[in-house]
């Protein structure tokens, strides 16, 4: 990781009762939270959360889980505050933010953080992989998201690069971004 644009703001670490709750609460409210990521140094770097995502659940055609519970997608029907992560296109982890009660699978796709846009570039650079597959943001050492008090201004639009989900899904106001 190159480094932390914002090393000096800190907050209080998300309790579980913030993910446990429908996703179209939990992705928005992520917007101008703190993702505090460990590097490979042991440094923690913090990043404001500036773009998300949301994933409702079996219904959802845009919704991995739409598909049914599969090993892929078993810690989508955990309760909120685990880490689904999932290889797109043979080069990117997207990272997701379990949302919502347990036998109901929801996520928030982090779309961009301070310095970065765009989720592939994003984990990249976090170093985010398959070893964070299932990683409970509660308790774990070396990822997990605070409040700082920061409440930006943000916009909604539709979802990015899901078209096979049909006009319905695809154009649901459910992507969250500040500018």
């Amino acid at each position: 990781m190159t480094g932390s644009p914002i090393d000096i703001i800190s907050g209080e670490r998300l309790k579980r009762d913030f993910y446990v709750r429908d996703v179209l609460f939990v992705a928005p409210e992520l917007i101008g939270k703190i993702l505090v990521v460990r590097n490979d140094s042991g440094l923690f770097c913090r990043y404001i959360i500036t773009e998300t995502e949301a994933y409702r659940g079996d219904g959802d055609e845009a919704c991995h889980a739409s598909r049914g519970r599969t090993a892929r997608t078993e810690v989508m029907y955990h309760e909120g505050g685990k880490i689904y992560v999932y290889f797109v296109y043979g080069m990117y982890w997207m990272l997701n933010f379990v949302a919502g009660e347990r036998d109901n699978p929801q996520a928030a796709l982090i779309r961009g953080i301070s310095g970065f846009k765009g989720p592939g570039k994003l984990t990249r650079e976090l170093k985010i992989d398959k070893s964070y597959y299932g990683e409970d943001m509660i308790t774990s050492e070396r990822i997990w998201v605070e409040d700082a008090g920061l409440r930006p201004d943000f916009k909604t639009g539709p979802r990015i690069g899901i078209n096979y989900a049909g006009e319905v899904w695809k154009n649901k106001p459910w992507r969250f971004f500040t500018g």
